[in-house]
């Protein structure tokens, strides 16, 4: 049996003449499929999947133009990720001067 680099295996079968056949056998495949998973990247969330499944849906049907389509996509995809991240800005400090006010009540109860 050999391995790749990737996790993935794969048996060889020697014959008579040097020539290596490649063959998988159940287990194999079953440990490459999962390995190759976990190389895809995550599913969206139910709710942006309908979402641009819908445009998707729209631009095929010719209600919405694929351009339109792409430039509404990706859109929403910067606005929300830079949402979250100005979401995530605004909660540090927040933490920051919660754990510093209760030191500084800290110091005033000694």
């Amino acid at each position: 049996m050999h391995r790749s680099k990737q996790g993935l295996s794969v048996h060889t079968l020697d014959v008579r003449a040097p020539l290596h056949v490649p063959y998988f056998t159940p287990g194999d495949v079953v440990n490459n499929a999962r390995t190759a998973t976990e190389w895809l990247p995550p599913l969206p969330p139910a709710r942006e999947f309908w979402y641009y499944g819908g445009l998707g849906a729209l631009a095929i049907a010719g209600a919405l133009e694929w351009p339109v389509a792409l430039a509404v996509g990706g859109a929403t995809v910067l606005l929300r990720r830079s949402g979250q991240q100005e979401s995530a800005e605004r909660r540090e400090p927040v933490e920051e001067s919660a754990s510093e006010q209760a030191a500084q009540s800290a110091k005033k109860r000694d």
